[in-house]
């Protein structure tokens, strides 16, 4: 295959074989820009295989010792095919039968067949199985927790209050590159998954001692609305939900990790931290790390009494709960001040 800095195209090669034929060889070369050796390749070329001998061919060697044998790569195509099993179950039945192939060969065979995607295997997607809905059944049943992290404002604002062209957001740009670091704040979020109440907490970090102390408020926090057993928790596999502390706190909760790089299992609480992030953090301009910090409260009680959720007909979460506390006055202006 040409590359797009290639002197000599299919059609280029063409009109150099016939220039050749009544010219010498050197001159035309000179002409086209191409060395008297490549100009001479592939006249001989022409000469010995006619039109075909102008046509990319493979690079590949002629003779590959070390190549997978074609009929096990039929065999591997065919348990892909027929079971849709993964790489790593078809290099189990295969050493099961006493041929050794390493994962990572049938995946780089499955890649070249096209059928490394399991959506690839059946393009009408007839044979491939639906996807499940995750659903909680009753209060408590599953509990989504997450972190999301997000930058420290920096007291006086930052460019969304002065502008991005400003003296002030060009002296904090000055700062940042001295190596000053303003830092992070870690907003910790607990999500029932059946009432989708929501707890939250802008806590500095997310070590596992953190994680540990805001599941306690939040067992606790949703004990106070009528869920006082949190059967299941679900996490993603951060360090934090991984460690010994944070296992030895579940008590009679199970703990369940998704299945890595897929946050979609936990979709849940993905969901409300894009909420969280269009209706909070940037739905007004803060002034300084502790407002943003004092007005979370205040959100915890807009999102869970006030603001209708789909997932309840138009009602808030706390309407599913089992002590159903809905008649919250709504005696606050979050998200009706000037600038919300």
């Amino acid at each position: 295959m040409t590359h797009r800095n290639s002197p000599l195209t299919p059609e280029g090669r063409r009109r150099l074989v016939e220039r050749c034929r009544t010219r010498p060889i050197a001159h035309v070369a000179a002409e086209m820009g191409i060395s008297r050796a490549a100009a001479s390749k592939w006249v001989n070329r022409s000469k010995q295989f006619g039109e075909l001998g102008l046509i990319d061919h493979s690079s590949a060697p002629a003779r590959q010792p070390t190549a997978t044998p074609g009929q096990l790569v039929k065999r591997i195509e065919a348990m892909r095919r027929e079971h849709k099993w993964s790489a790593s179950r078809i290099a189990f039945e295969l050493h099961e039968d006493g041929t050794s192939v390493s994962r990572r060969t049938i995946t780089r065979l499955l890649a070249q067949l096209g059928l490394n995607r399991r959506k690839f295997i059946d393009s009408n997607g007839e044979t491939n199985r639906e996807p499940q809905k995750i659903i909680a059944e009753r209060p408590g049943h599953m509990v989504h927790i997450d972190v999301k992290k997000t930058g420290r404002i920096r007291d006086g604002g930052g460019w969304r209050v002065h502008g991005k062209n400003s003296a002030e957001a060009k002296a904090i740009a000055r700062t940042k590159r001295r190596g000053a670091k303003t830092g992070y704040v870690y907003l910790h979020s607990a999500i029932d998954g059946y009432s989708r109440l929501a707890y939250t907490e802008a806590l500095p970090d997310e070590r596992a001692v953190t994680t540990v102390a805001f599941l306690d408020r939040a067992r606790a926090w949703f004990a106070a609305h009528g869920i006082t057993q949190l059967e299941r928790i679900v996490t993603d596999n951060g360090s934090c939900y991984r460690a010994r502390a944070f296992a030895e706190t579940m008590g009679e909760s199970r703990h369940q990790r998704i299945t890595p790089y897929t946050p979609r299992h936990n979709g849940k609480i993905e969901r409300y931290n894009r909420i969280l992030a269009e209706e909070f953090l940037y739905a007004r301009t803060w002034h300084s790390e502790q407002e943003r910090t004092d007005s979370l409260a205040l959100w915890n009680l807009h999102y869970n009494y006030h603001r209708p959720h789909g997932a309840h007909g138009g009602q808030p979460p706390a309407s599913a709960t089992p002590s159903a506390v809905n008649n919250v006055l709504t005696l606050y202006t979050f998200g009706r001040t000037p600038g919300c």
